[in-house]
């Protein structure tokens, strides 16, 4: 059967959505998805993902114009719908002319996704659950990304194939990509025949020959396991933490350590439970680019999706790109 070799409705769906050759988007990595690999993976037909993460809003307008300088092609940006400075942020896009617009952290204001839209940009939400699926659609989403639990970063509680099959047949009013666990043209092949308007991949993007990851990170990828990566634990729900997926570490004591700390704080009225979440949030982005960055792969934070275990070389975005999309024609 050669059927699903060629590229299914909702995978042409998707490439129109976007502007691009492929309906793969690059996940918007804090600290990685900056203006070389964005714009490798939008010039290799894909379509990159500027993270803004907690940068200021100067330094993402920079790289929106130093990429405009790599590519001519697609690309989207990141916006983290808890950051502070977030209606800065959207005047920023909106002056830019940003055509995409990914918001994620969260449940994003009424007026964020209305100013957005108003201006001609595509508003992108992460759905978790069917409900809210439908919940954003009302509120004026264009597109959503449902990732599953074995992504890497923040992660949800359901799997990539359950929310897949949860979400995608009965979602029909807008292109829906799908992200976590998704390394090679076989898993691609088969979200684009569950519905996918295409995917969403990090992990594999890290061992990208364009991404500015140090060389002990991306050869902590390459001698991985899918089991090495693995979620935080929460300790008392009196501290919600976002579960977050990496290579176990040292860093990752450091960080039950902070929790435990912060939960103490917390419990005797010395520290308001938003702004110890806040700190734990700021310790994941050090720790982050200490490993990523700096390459302290051992008291840093290796954030990585279990599709780490695929990751077996550094190779060119076009080729990644070339190897996720085999399977639907692409």
């Amino acid at each position: 059967m050669t059927s699903h070799t060629l590229p299914p409705d909702s995978w042409t769906r998707g490439a129109a959505f976007l502007g691009t050759r492929h309906p793969v988007l690059g996940g918007a990595m804090s600290w990685l998805s900056e203006r070389h690999l964005v714009a490798a993976i939008s010039n290799a037909g894909g379509f990159g993902v500027l993270a803004t993460g907690s940068m200021p809003v100067a330094l993402a307008q920079e790289e929106i114009r130093a990429t405009r300088g790599l590519t001519d092609q697609p690309f989207g940006i990141n916006l983290i719908t808890m950051n502070p400075d977030l209606p800065a942020y959207v005047e920023m896009v909106i002056a830019e002319r940003m055509t995409h617009c990914v918001l994620a952290g969260g449940i994003p204001r009424n007026e964020t996704i209305d100013a957005l839209r108003a201006a001609g940009i595509r508003v992108i939400l992460f759905a978790p659950s069917l409900a809210l699926a439908r919940r954003f659609i009302q509120r004026g989403a264009d597109a959503l990304i449902i990732e599953g639990h074995e992504a890497g970063g923040h992660v949800g509680p359901v799997s990539t194939t359950v929310l897949a099959q949860e979400i995608l047949p009965h979602v029909p009013e807008v292109p829906v990509f799908v992200a976590g666990g998704i390394a090679n043209g076989a898993m691609t092949a088969a979200m684009a025949r569950l519905g996918a308007a295409g995917v969403q991949v990090g992990t594999r993007f890290v061992c990208a020959t364009e991404c500015i990851a140090h060389d002990n990170f991306k050869q902590c990828f390459i001698k991985a396991q899918s089991r090495d990566a693995q979620v935080t634990v929460q300790f008392d729900s009196a501290l919600p933490v976002i579960p977050v997926r990496a290579l176990v570490n040292k860093g990752t004591e450091r960080f039950n350590q902070l929790q435990l700390a912060m939960l103490e704080e917390v419990r005797a009225g010395r520290k308001a439970r938003a702004d110890a979440q806040l700190d734990l949030e700021r310790f994941w982005a050090g720790a982050l680019r200490r490993a990523a960055i700096d390459g302290d792969v051992e008291f840093g934070s290796v954030m990585a999706g279990q599709s780490v275990g695929m990751v077996r070389s550094i190779q060119p975005a076009a080729g990644i790109i070339a190897e996720l999309v085999a399977g639907v024609g692409g």
